[in-house]
């Protein structure tokens, strides 16, 4: 019956022949970006309806003028001087007409209302801020001001060898101050969440939960209108769904295939892949705070009781490299001398039965119900780890939650063992190591394996400080093998980001990152 539906429900968007639609895997959790985490809600919000002070080039690896047209670092490392580009536009839409273009006042805006406890608009965010929080930038950050309208200045309380990649991510996506001051006016601020206005490549017209994004190309973008007159995003959390949709043209690009599916993608002559080694680690965090997890033992027997291998050939049918820690092997800083956790099922029940446990324990196992990039099969993968965990006398129910709702969840700490991936935003290896292991992210919630360690927390924050690239890999590997002798995670994979194109797609690159750039897309007809 869903089937049959199909193309009543897409014809409206194919009749409109210069939209773009691209069927993607999960609904955002929203449009206010710098409230979530999840690369869903990215390339939702920040992808395609914002703009940052400087954007990250993936192909040269170096960091790019966005909205700032030019910077400079004082030679202690204090002080960065930001020059905006003039006449930068911010959305028209329903819901909003600027009376005025981009200035200081909005960055001041953007920073302050994450930075500033006291700010009107800090509890606009129920669960806060998850990037600045785990990052830290409260406590970095120690003065942004507005030298003249299109000059800022940040100030900071110790040099940060991160902090310009930093502000390449989603999250540091500069909004309107002039709409945010309307809609606290009117005692709306929740809108800000729902009726977004950015100064990005796209407007977001129109959002049905479940279903489909509508967007309109910005007339007015600095960077050039985009070459479509529209984005649609076509929810579709079913791979095989996906790539059947593409096949009839009821979308043009179908992101996070199955690897079987790209093997078919490269034989049909209407279809052509785009693909790049992804910057992106998939793993099962293991929650240390609920036992008996807490035992650094039983983490390490779940990573002995766990075929990598089998998992890998099943799941990602062996189109993705082994991960054995967070980074993925191209990450400067990359420890390649960790030895990895067999499989050894007798080792792993001896681990077990030296902490009392000889019969084993129950627990949990939470996972999502559609594919992604990071995680092809959740099912099998979810079946595959439970079996494997049986054999050594661990009994996992396995829950699936959607995936708003996991991650909610998560954050919140309710997790036993979890399916999970993270993807790299900048190139800098601490792009993994603060979200996913420093202490303010157990706060924040990105930590999944809701580990604290003071030594750990300092090889992290020393790491972050120093400019010498040699000390921060010194710092990193010793991170890594703390985190690996720690079992915090079961590393899984490192995949390859591919995307599904129908002939006559231009312009559409593959993102290492998992971001997605839909403005330079144009479409042959």
């Amino acid at each position: 019956m869903r089937l049959t539906l199909l193309p009543l429900l897409f014809a409206p968007l194919l009749a409109q022949g210069a939209s773009l639609v691209v069927c993607t895997e999960a609904s955002p959790e929203g449009f206010d970006v710098v409230r979530y985490n999840s690369l869903t809600t990215t390339n939702a919000s920040a992808d395609v309806l914002m703009d940052r002070l400087v954007e990250f080039d993936p192909q040269s690896g170096q960091l790019q003028p966005g909205l700032a047209r030019s910077w400079q670092v004082s030679t202690d490392g204090l002080v960065y001087d930001f020059r905006l580009r003039e006449g930068v536009a911010f959305h028209h839409t329903p819901w909003f007409s600027p009376s005025r273009t981009l200035n200081a006042e909005d960055v001041l805006f953007s920073f302050q209302r994450m930075l500033d406890p006291g700010h009107p608009w800090h509890r606009s965010a129920p669960s806060g801020y998850p990037h600045a929080q785990s990052m830290q930038l409260g406590e970095l950050i120690r003065k942004v001001e507005a030298v003249d309208p299109l000059h800022v200045r940040f100030t900071l309380a110790r040099p940060d060898a991160t902090f310009l990649a930093t502000l390449s991510m989603g999250f540091a996506s500069i909004y309107s101050a002039e709409y945010a001051a309307r809609l606290l006016a009117a005692g709306t601020p929740e809108k800000l969440d729902s009726q977004p206005v950015g100064t990005g490549p796209f407007v977001l017209k129109r959002y049905q939960k479940d279903a489909l994004v509508r967007y309109l190309a910005n007339p007015d973008y600095f960077a050039g209108k985009p070459a479509v007159d529209g984005l649609v995003l076509a929810i579709t959390p079913d791979a095989n769904v996906r790539l059947q949709r593409l096949r009839r043209g009821e979308c043009q690009i179908a992101l996070s295939p199955k690897p079987q599916d790209v093997r078919a993608a490269q034989d049909d002559p209407s279809l052509a892949v785009a693909a790049t080694p992804a910057f992106m680690t998939a793993f099962v965090a293991l929650n240390s705070q609920h036992p008996p997890l807490d035992r650094p033992a039983v983490r390490q027997a779940i990573n002995l009781a766990f075929d990598r291998t089998s998992y890998l050939k099943a799941v990602f049918e062996n189109s993705a490299q082994p991960a054995e820690g967070p980074y993925p092997p191209t990450t400067r800083s990359h420890a390649t001398d960790l030895p990895g956790y067999p499989h050894d099922p007798a080792k792993a029940r001896e681990l077990l039965a030296g902490v009392g446990l000889a019969e084993g324990f129950k627990t949990t196992i939470w996972t999502r119900p559609g594919g992604s990039l990071l995680n092809p099969n959740p099912t099998l993968g979810a079946q595959l780890l439970q079996a494997d965990l049986a054999q050594v006398g661990i009994q996992a129910e396995i829950r699936v939650i959607e995936w708003g709702e996991l991650i909610r969840r998560a954050k919140a700490g309710e997790h036993d063992l979890l399916f999970m991936g993270w993807a790299g935003d900048n190139g800098d290896p601490d792009n993994f190591l603060t979200p996913q292991f420093a202490c303010a992210s157990v706060e924040s919630g990105l930590n999944f394996a809701r580990y604290c360690d003071p030594k750990l927390d300092r090889l992290i924050a020393e790491g972050k400080r120093s400019s010498d690239q040699a000390e921060r890999t010194r710092l990193y590997e010793e991170a890594q093998k703390l985190i690996h002798e720690q079992a915090l995670w079961v590393p899984l994979a490192h995949p390859t980001a591919a995307v599904l194109l129908r002939k006559g797609v231009e312009g559409y690159r593959a993102n290492p990152f998992g971001r997605q750039d839909f403005g330079k897309v144009r479409l042959d007809r």
